[in-house]
């Protein structure tokens, strides 16, 4: 049984290598268009962005360490959603692009750190996934050989079998013709044997 190969697109391969830095470089942006419309130095925005990232800081907390070990895709999420928030705060109150950019920075590193974590993860599953259809092919291309191998074998054995009729029956042909033959001999005694031929004279 032959498996389906799936070529993806380069563009497919690509885009969850730059995701987190296109995340983090969108939030910066907005933040600065917000900061560029009235949010440098308001203390109301200031204190609604640290509140939003407090809330979603809370709420990745309380996910990792819910029953049962807690929800990790929860978690991430909501941790992810408050640095967003706090860089977007950062960004919208502060003057200037010095902190913002840097907040940039250690959030595009921290956010590649967690990618890559599911990144190798999800290369062991790819490599495992791999290394068992590989071995799945291995052991129908066994199955194959063996069966070809059997069915090649069964056939020389019917190829003798019948060339073996054949010479067995030109025999009793050839013994029926011979002068003094008693066909009742066969059923008296069995099957007589067969006289030995000279080939050498034939030719």
């Amino acid at each position: 049984m032959n498996e389906p190969l799936v070529q993806r697109h380069w563009a497919a391969l690509a885009v969850p290598r730059v995701a987190p830095v296109i995340g983090t470089s969108t939030v910066l942006i907005l933040g600065r268009i917000w900061n560029a419309n009235g949010a440098e130095h308001s203390t109301g925005n200031a204190v609604l962005m640290v509140a939003l990232a407090a809330g979603a800081a809370t709420a990745g907390a309380f996910a990792a360490a819910g029953h049962g070990g807690g929800d990790g895709v929860l978690a991430g999420t909501a941790f992810a959603t408050s640095g967003a928030l706090a860089l977007a705060g950062v960004a919208g109150y502060a003057d200037g692009w010095s902190l913002p950019i840097l907040l940039w920075a250690v959030a595009t590193a921290v956010a590649y750190g967690i990618a890559a974590r599911y990144w190798r993860g999800d290369r062991r599953t790819t490599l495992a996934h791999h290394r068992q259809s590989e071995v799945r092919r291995e052991g129908h291309a066994h199955v194959e050989r063996v069966e070809a191998l059997r069915a090649g074998a069964q056939i020389e054995v019917a190829r003798s079998g019948a060339a073996y009729a054949e010479q067995l029956a030109t025999a009793l042909i050839t013994r029926a013709a011979l002068p003094g033959y008693d066909p009742q001999a066969i059923t008296r005694a069995g099957l007589p044997e067969l006289p030995a031929v000279d080939i050498t004279k034939e030719h």
